[in-house]
């Protein structure tokens, strides 16, 4: 028999239905997990054992009637959303030690709301803006990073801590993070989640984030946050063959190491051999400016962003926040509104363009997890995306030179959220039956 703590969402969800596991048995099975591993993953900022189960009780004590659509679900919460019944400390010795908010974050909201055991707090990178590293490692080699800034939910995730975990996404913190652990990564489109009550650094990038172990689970995640695209999927399952699927390399092409490139060639071959028409597309010139418009709209917003924080406790930040404060850059106001302006323009072309597939893959990463926890990995190939604010998924399935796991991204036209799940279910189980990725995790 699985043990609970290896059960996807839906898997868990389907047996606390039925009656045969409840929420109490399932939070014990998740926490001995925890206690075998984490002193190795690091992936938690705050985990109270007792009150967890606790709250399992409360949950097994509500009649089936009316038990939400998340009922007894173990979510781990990044800790730069804030929880009102625990510390929300950001990874900022600013906030060390400070008591619990008394208020929910909105997407916290909602996941009470549907029932969820909101387990604990997970590791981020300081208020989810460095790329320094630490403490939390990669559960398939704890030599190696689990990417940034939503380390402990990728993490957790992908060493079957929890089945489902709250990120956040400015540049590549969720999507990074999917791939070096070998899991999914969501990124909705910029907009589709509420972000009220998660630490802000661009308020034109930042997005919530939505890990789990398998595309089914993304859905029911779909499904309670009412993510919903204007035209309906089809109960039927995604066709491939037949289907017309982009692969956009971008002008960080240059970047892709020998892992990227091997899952690159060998996701193009899987999905030709079950019948798909596939095209290698190059977008148009005026993309190549998107990174540096990514940056400049990040450097120009962080200096409001982090300005109270600066002036409250300045000696207490890292420098990367005295530079924004301080436009260490020399950004231009002109500058920064050429950004805005130049993305804005770029946002409905790429719609376009993606509305001429029924996929499109781009890489996720540079390459499998490098080695070292004190940095979190280049995230080169995700900022565009979020710049771009349309939906990305990183999909799981194939192994670097190391044996570690590496995704590719499938994005969409924005508020494509559904379709975009709706082909990564279909094509995820082809990457995952040929794309060579073996886990090692017991």
């Amino acid at each position: 028999m699985t043990e609970p703590y290896r059960l996807t969402a839906s898997e868990a969800l389907a047996q606390m239905q039925s009656g045969s596991l409840t929420v109490g048995s399932y939070a014990k099975s998740l926490l001995s997990r925890i206690k075998d591993r984490d002193h190795v993953v690091k992936a938690w900022a705050y985990l109270d054992p007792e009150f967890v189960l606790a709250q399992a009780k409360k949950l097994d004590q509500i009649p089936a009637e009316k038990r939400g659509p998340l009922h007894g679900i173990a979510v781990g919460i990044k800790d730069v959303i804030l929880t009102k019944d625990m510390p929300t400390a950001h990874n900022s010795p600013i906030y060390k030690g400070e008591p619990a908010p008394l208020v929910d974050a909105a997407p916290v909201i909602t996941l009470r709301a549907a029932g969820a055991l909101i387990f604990g707090k997970t590791t981020t990178t300081e208020f989810a803006s460095t790329v320094d590293g630490g403490p939390s490692t990669n559960p398939h080699d704890h030599t190696r990073t689990p990417g940034g800034s939503s380390s402990g939910s990728g993490a957790a995730v992908g060493d079957f801590q929890v089945p489902i975990a709250l990120g956040t996404q400015t540049g590549g913190s969720t999507i990074r993070p999917g791939s070096f652990n070998g899991i999914c990564a969501f990124k909705p489109t910029w907009g589709a989640i509420s972000r009220e009550g998660l630490a802000q650094y661009s308020m034109t990038c930042d997005t919530l984030g939505l890990y789990a172990r398998s595309v089914e689970d993304l859905q029911l995640l779909a499904k309670v946050f009412q993510l919903k695209d204007d035209e309906a999927i089809p109960e039927k399952g995604f066709e491939i063959k037949g289907k017309k699927i982009a692969f956009v390399k971008t002008h960080v092409w240059p970047k892709a190491g020998k892992g990227t490139k091997e899952a690159w060639e060998k996701a193009k071959g899987l999905l030709e051999g079950e019948g798909a028409s596939v095209e290698e597309v190059e977008l148009p010139g005026e993309f190549e400016k998107v990174k540096d418009w990514h940056a400049n709209v990040l450097s120009g917003e962080g200096r409001t962003s982090f300005l109270g924080n600066y002036l409250l406790a300045k000696e207490k930040m890292h420098q990367s926040f005295h530079d924004h404060v301080e436009n260490a850059t020399k950004l231009s106001r002109k500058a920064q509104l050429e950004a805005y302006d130049g993305c804005a323009k770029l946002r409905p072309v790429w719609d376009e363009i993606a509305a001429k597939y029924d996929a499109v893959f781009t890489p996720s990463v540079v390459d499998e997890a490098p080695v070292g926890i004190e940095r979190t990995g280049d995230a080169s190939f995700c900022s565009m995306w979020t710049i771009l604010q349309c939906p990305a998924l990183n999909v799981p399935g194939f192994a670097g030179e190391n044996g570690l796991p590496i995704g590719l991204t499938l994005v969409g036209g924005r508020y494509m959220d559904e379709h975009v799940l709706y082909a990564a279910k279909a094509i995820g189980e082809v990457f995952e039956r040929g794309g060579g990725f073996v886990s090692k995790l017991v």
